[in-house]
């Protein structure tokens, strides 16, 4: 009897790993990762060169992760192991805490820091220096900062010395805190950004410090959908709800037009089309977009604003439309520095830089 159940339980095993790997070979490549929101491995290139280097095997591993079957269920069924049988905290890297999804960002990376300080002052240099305009610095918290606070059984990263150091570096710009502005309520449940609707008092201290007055009311639109961010999928584990996406509206941004000058288009403030796709936060502005201008004839004044930005400015960039007559954001995470100057000229305008914590500790996207 128990040799037979030997044999039963090798013959399903076997049979499991034979089903697997056939369905392994023959199932079509997927080339995205909907879940985890990034692009998945794919068979990699087999020559005599990358046999003797090892790259291909290296690579053949990663695809082969990528594209294993039912990829997505046994994601789930680790992340439930981790957390719920042996007890982790997170997973990689992803918690949950109080409702919310985030990834843990840790440890502090001064060489980052200095590599950011040194891209800023590099643009500061090259176009701002002897222009008459005004440069205003600040830095976005990751959620984290709120989400975990004094809470050390959680990595965290040390934010008083990550301020400290780059504006001991950027000095030549006024510092202007907006930490004491935000809450956890002000982020997306399931996502890295923050909600637009809850930044009003982030862009009005901003404007105020920049001498401009935000003072128009604001109707909330919304897609009829509830939306899910980066961080749900990359959890692996449905135990949170949806987010609900809502956006600040008004005649200032009904009347405004917005330039893509990467695509040579004109786009919309608001896209709400884009919240059914792979990000629902490519619904502000376009998303990820190298340059882009903000043009309202209506505006309470005629100045014009410069934007150094990274993915958060595409949700607070409109709440400026009423105090600006032009407003343009620049990401150089997609655009080279020294291209600027056919796009734009410098002077006598007020130019702000705004990272996300996140950005400035992985400095290494900007160009």
């Amino acid at each position: 009897m128990k040799k037979f159940k030997n044999i039963v339980v090798a013959v399903i095993l076997s049979s499991f790993i034979l089903v697997l790997s056939v369905f392994a070979w023959i199932k079509p490549t997927d080339e995205f990762s909907l879940t985890e929101r990034r692009p998945l491995a794919k068979f990699p290139e087999l020559s005599f060169n990358t046999l003797v280097s090892g790259t291909f095997m290296k690579n053949f591993e990663n695809y082969t992760l990528d594209q294993f079957p039912l990829r997505e269920l046994f994601r789930t069924i680790k992340a439930q192991s981790e957390i719920g049988l042996f007890n982790k905290k997170s997973n990689n890297d992803i918690i949950e805490k109080n409702g919310y999804i985030t990834k843990i960002e840790y440890p502090l990376n001064e060489d980052s820091i200095e590599n950011a300080a040194n891209k800023l002052s590099a643009v500061y240099e090259k176009y701002l220096r002897d222009t008459d305009t005004n440069v205003y610095f600040s830095i976005i918290p990751d959620k984290n900062y709120y989400l975990i606070g004094e809470d050390d059984s959680y990595l965290s990263l040390d934010y008083n010395k990550l301020v400290t150091e780059i504006t001991e570096k950027t000095g030549y710009m006024k510092y202007i805190d907006i930490f004491s502005e935000l809450s956890i309520d002000s982020y997306y449940k399931t996502d890295s950004h923050w909600s637009q609707e809850k930044i009003l008092p982030v862009a009005k201290k901003l404007a105020g410090e920049m001498g401009v007055q935000l003072n128009s009311q604001y109707e909330e639109i919304s897609p009829d959908k509830s939306v899910y961010g980066v961080y749900y999928g990359q959890y692996a584990i449905k135990s949170v709800m949806p987010d609900s996406m809502i956006a600040l509206s008004n005649d200032f941004t009904y009347n405004a037009t917005v330039t893509d000058y990467q695509n040579n288009r004109t786009i919309p403030v608001y896209d709400f089309a884009k919240a059914d796709g792979r990000d629902f936060y490519e619904a502000f502005l376009g998303g990820p977009l190298s340059l882009v201008s903000i043009e309202n004839e209506n505006a309470t004044t005629d100045r014009e604003l410069v934007i150094f930005r990274d993915s958060f400015g595409s949700s607070l960039a409109p709440l400026f439309i009423e105090g600006y007559k032009k407003i343009t954001l620049i990401d150089i995470r997609y655009i080279h520095p020294n291209m600027l100057s056919q796009f734009i000229e410098f002077n006598n305008q007020d130019v702000l830089f705004i990272y996300s914590t996140s950005v400035l500790n992985n400095s290494e996207t900007l160009k």
